[in-house]
């Protein structure tokens, strides 16, 4: 993956005192190298994005601090039904946005890896997209 220069102290910022979620993330992150190796990486104040002609994948915490765990999010062009998935919302016509709590390493399995793979690909189909999956 493209990661910009200072990716390793970002990320480590962004999961400050949060040691699982990070493990967590670091586990996420070499799936996604494995499944979207072209993607690029950013860091930004609320999630850590995912892009490949657009953003296609999320990273962020739970909304609350005392919630263990990572939420991943991906954009899909039908609704997966899967009792995974904590929330699945149509922000546009034919563009779902799921997200998924991640609370241990196992849950970053192939099947939450195969739809962050049909994500980009879905994201990369579109063209980019409109900003969120």
């Amino acid at each position: 993956m493209k990661v910009p220069e200072h990716y390793e102290s970002d990320v480590l910022f962004f999961f400050d005192g949060r040691p699982d979620a990070l493990a967590l993330y670091q586990t996420l992150a070499e799936g996604l190298e494995r499944v979207a190796p072209e993607a690029s990486v950013k860091v930004q104040k609320s999630q850590i994005s995912f892009y490949d002609g657009g953003l296609f994948a999320m990273a962020s915490l739970p909304k609350r601090k005392r919630d263990p765990g990572l939420m991943v999010s991906f954009g899909l062009g039908r609704r997966e039904s899967s009792p995974r998935i904590s929330v699945a919302v149509e922000p546009y016509p034919g563009r779902w946005t799921h997200h998924v709590l991640v609370t241990g390493e196992d849950q970053l399995d192939g099947e939450l890896l195969g739809w962050l793979r049909e994500a980009r690909d879905f994201c990369r189909a579109k063209g980019g997209g409109r900003g969120k999956p």
